[in-house]
């Protein structure tokens, strides 16, 4: 499995992992997820096979007056390569883009039935911090999971 930060001429691919991983409501609309793989605040990174796209995930970050958070929109992994460690790489990946841009945090919310995300983001040292209701849809609420960065500007 090759990992790499994603390139314009992979939009097709990306955007057909997001309609297999998830069903509307749930999906990003296809203008929006151009918009943040294209965002200066973001970065995305592909999980590639052979040449074929395998999954990807999206991060963004935000300056607020003291400090920079990253928010994980996504880790996105097509069914047939689940369980093989790329939900960890790319979120392995995601993080050190947040510690290049000098985050302090890195934050996210996962479905609260996603047990095999929720599994991964408490392995990787993210602590649950809150929750919404009625987050994805009616009755699709979400965990909120954030993780502090140590970062080399910090001292």
């Amino acid at each position: 499995m090759n990992y790499r930060l994603y390139k314009p001429e992979d939009f097709e691919a990306v955007y057909g992992i997001e309609e297999v991983c998830f069903q509307p409501p749930l999906t990003f609309g296809r203008r929006y997820m151009r918009w943040l793989v294209q965002a200066q605040n973001a970065a995305t990174w592909v999980a590639e096979d052979n040449g074929s796209l395998t999954g990807f995930a999206i991060i963004e970050w935000t300056q607020a007056i003291s400090e920079i958070t990253a928010y994980i929109q996504t880790i996105e992994v097509l069914p047939d390569f689940h369980r093989r460690g790329a939900g960890r790489e790319l979120l392995r990946h995601m993080e050190g883009s947040a510690h290049d841009v000098g985050a302090s945090s890195i934050w996210l919310h996962v479905d609260v039935e996603n047990a095999a995300a929720i599994r991964l983001y408490e392995t990787h040292a993210f602590v649950r911090s809150g929750s919404e209701e009625n987050y994805y849809a009616p009755g699709r609420g979400a965990h909120l999971y954030r993780k502090p960065l140590l970062n080399s500007t910090s001292g």
